[in-house]
């Protein structure tokens, strides 16, 4: 009989709590010779004790760096199954020119990040944040047939800046809705966007033309503040601005003046930074919504994270190679 193969987890213990189960830890114990415990640091004696009979670890959010020198105490390491999207905090240019086989979730993660954002782009058109405040100060409905140009989403412009996993999951979802989906994104082809189901055109021409601009752009040093102050001013009057990507592709001070301003509308699950400081001016913006990074998965959506993760160690152990492989050459485009 065939030994199976080492493994072992690699993230903060609040992460194994939450997403690596009692029953995903022994679906994983059925392929693999799990060992015990959680690994949070790669540096003490009891970690590298584990590390040095690993040929698999299944990571998540809070594992440390596979740097040199926790690759030097993991001699027969050859693949990575990341339980979360991206793979950048812990898989280093030591790994890569390991040559590790490299898993991530972001295919599971992107799904419940597309569903926040087409409902968000739902209640935008029907401009549900205004409507509740102006019914609850009134206690009395409102002349529901006036016939306000701004409401609804019959028609409507949706703008999509880059049509990463989330982006063409965003393009999927819409698909049902009487919307206009237009796309930007320098590495998709007019055929490309047409099979999505958008319309592609040149980024000022996105920004002029949405009444709702959904930022799907990973945060790379090219694009760290690429919605900018002309792009911003670009956008319609009474546009609304969807960021589920990170705060800092996003020029938050113009965006913020912009808000002020009371020109815009916004719906923001992520800032620069995350934790905005309590003083921070959009607080104060009535026409913006601000949640607390809750668009990628949240509650009983992790269990869908150790889904994919459990199948990619089950196509490992089983000499299959993954189907959600992260591949050094495509970093550059990938969150």
């Amino acid at each position: 009989m065939t030994a199976l193969p080492r493994a072992a987890l690699a993230m903060s213990p609040r992460a194994a709590d939450a997403v690596i189960t009692p029953e995903v830890r022994a679906a994983l114990g059925e392929v693999t010779d799990l060992s015990p415990g959680v690994l949070d640091d790669f540096r003490t004696d009891a970690a590298r004790e584990t590390l040095a009979d690993a040929e698999l670890l299944v990571t998540g959010w809070g594992c440390p760096p596979l740097d040199e020198d926790a690759l030097r105490h993991a001699p027969r390491l050859r693949a990575v199954a990341h339980t979360a999207g991206t793979v950048r905090g812990h898989i280093t240019e030591a790994a890569w020119r390991r040559g590790l086989a490299v898993s991530s979730a972001a295919a599971a993660n992107a799904l419940p990040v597309a569903e926040y954002t087409v409902a968000m782009i739902l209640l935008a058109g029907k401009r549900v944040l205004e409507s509740a405040r102006e019914y609850g100060t009134a206690r009395a409905r409102a002349d529901w047939l006036h016939p306000d140009p701004r409401l609804g989403n019959y028609r409507r412009t949706v703008g999509i800046l880059s049509a990463s996993l989330i982006g063409r999951r965003v393009i999927e979802l819409l698909r049902p809705y009487d919307l206009n989906v237009l796309l930007h994104d320098p590495y998709v082809t007019e055929d490309e966007a047409e099979r999505l189901g958008a319309g592609l055109v040149p980024l000022p021409e996105l920004f002029a033309a949405s009444d709702v601009l959904s930022v799907h752009t990973p945060l790379l040093p090219a694009t760290r503040g690429l919605v900018s102050r002309p792009l911003l001013a670009a956008l319609r009057d009474d546009a609304t601005l969807i960021n589920t990507a990170r705060g800092a592709v996003i020029d938050q001070d113009a965006l913020t003046d912009e808000l002020r301003a009371g020109r815009l509308r916004a719906v923001l699950d992520v800032t620069e930074p995350d934790d905005l400081p309590p003083d921070h001016p959009l607080w104060e913006c009535g026409n913006a919504l601000l949640t607390p990074h809750i668009a990628g998965s949240q509650g009983n959506e992790l269990a869908r994270l150790a889904d994919l993760a459990l199948g990619e160690v089950r196509r490992w152990a089983a000499g299959e190679g993954f189907a959600h492989p992260v591949h050094r050459d495509r970093l550059e485009f990938l969150a």
